[in-house]
């Protein structure tokens, strides 16, 4: 009787309230409107890498520069010398001064796109960098590897790694979480094999063995240009502008992979709208090429004493369609930029073919290379040194890529720390 009186009661409730809401005297959504709405998050920016850069004296570094500097304190902001405009070719290795540059910056200027910041207490840092310019120390004290200043540049080297065996840090990693910038091949000559755990900047790899650098570690960059950057090219119609197909001008002979600028002299000798020139690097000579490359529409990279050259980045900020002829090279921040978008390849084999390339690179048509004249302009900004930094620049396009390789770097460190046997699984 009771469970009928209760069931009685239940009906009447709710036809109470559908006849409610029926009439409009009951609106049940203005309950369900008094909830909290799920609202997504925000994305926030990924954060700056935490970088520690070592306090050593002018004589590793700046010192180079201006020989005035004689402290032996660290460089700051204060003293921190402008590039010499009148260095020529020295420029295309100097990655290792805009990257020590970006660290010691203080303004606000490109600080929203900053990739990396300097912190002083190394114990919150991701990475450590090291402020030896070595490539600059081989070009000053030891380009000729036979006079006596090659001394100099041994006993800096001898001197870093004291200096570096003794932190704390070195020793905590091995080195693993150390950024050398060594940009020339010959650069860090004496002792490289006593960083090569660590992360080196390297603008390819055409003269170091697996064990001293490899992409799993490393950071491919490019090379300073040293022509000056195409900041007026407006063209209403560049491809006739450019009258010129194919343009090389630069040293014809090369070591190692080198020795094909030698044999494409011969091939692309009789063409009319081909120009290849055997030229070295003057003052006077960079402004021609400057002006060759933007009159052109292709840029012809050939490999030099290793893959890559300074030529291909002079092309890039010329908006000259690069063609590039290599089997083994490596380009910088290929991670994020599609270089077949305003590049074109050729293997040596198809390079030596009489006739083959240039034929291929008449067949482009017009619309397909002004997407790619676009293309470079879009991204020609990628490959700017400066001081200061600049939002999306080439030096922090280079600390992102660092940031890319820590998370391998820790996985080396956390196993080296527990492992009895190293790399047991290579030894299956």
């Amino acid at each position: 009787m009771y469970e009928k009186i209760i069931l009685t009661f239940i009906f009447l409730f709710l036809l109470i309230i559908s006849y409610s809401i029926f009439i409009g005297t009951l609106d049940i959504r203005s309950y369900f409107n008094q909830l909290p709405t799920f609202q997504p998050a925000p994305c926030k920016p990924d954060p700056k890498l935490r970088v520690y850069m070592y306090d050593l004296p002018p004589r590793f570094n700046v010192q180079m520069i201006d020989r005035r500097n004689d402290s032996e304190s660290a460089v700051t902001v204060r003293d921190f010398p402008p590039w010499p405009g009148n260095w020529g070719l020295k420029r295309q290795h100097s990655v290792e001064y805009w990257m020590m540059g970006s660290l010691i910056h203080e303004g606000e200027e490109g600080g929203e796109g900053r990739e990396a910041v300097r912190v002083l207490d190394p114990e919150v840092a991701e990475a450590f960098f090291v402020p030896f310019f070595s490539s600059l120390s081989f070009n000053t004290h030891g380009h000729t590897m036979t006079d006596p200043a090659t001394e100099i540049d041994r006993q800096l080297q001898v001197d870093l790694m004291e200096f570096l065996n003794k932190s704390k840090y070195w020793q905590r990693s091995k080195g693993r979480d150390h950024v050398f910038p060594m940009t020339h091949p010959n650069s860090f000559r004496f002792l490289r094999n006593q960083v090569n755990a660590s992360i080196q900047i390297v603008v390819d790899f055409g003269r170091y063995p697996k064990s001293m650098s490899n992409l799993n570690k490393d950071v491919v960059s490019p090379y300073v240009h040293v022509v000056d950057s195409f900041t007026d090219d407006e063209s209403q119609d560049p491809y006739e502008a450019r009258s010129t197909l194919l343009f090389f001008r630069g040293r014809t002979f090369r070591k190692d992979e080198g020795i094909v600028r030698a044999k494409l002299a011969k091939i692309l000798s009789g063409y009319s709208d081909v120009h290849y020139e055997r030229s070295v690097a003057t003052e006077e000579n960079i402004k021609a090429s400057s002006k060759g490359m933007r009159s052109s529409k292709f840029c012809l990279h050939p490999a030099g004493d290793t893959a890559s050259s300074c030529r291909l980045f002079d092309a890039i900020v010329s908006h000259c369609v690069p063609v590039i002829v290599s089997d083994k090279i490596e380009l910088p921040f290929e991670d994020e930029i599609d270089y077949s978008q305003f590049s074109l390849f050729f293997s040596f084999k198809e390079a030596l073919q009489p006739g083959y390339m240039v034929d291929q690179l008449r067949k482009v048509p017009k619309q397909k290379w002004t997407e790619m004249w676009r293309q470079i302009k879009n991204i020609s900004h990628h490959y700017e040194f400066q001081y200061p930094p600049k939002k999306e620049d080439a030096v922090n396009m280079l600390w992102r890529q660092v940031k890319h390789k820590l998370p391998g770097v820790s996985l080396a460190i956390h196993r080296n720390r527990r492992l009895k046997i190293s790399d047991w699984w290579r030894k299956r």
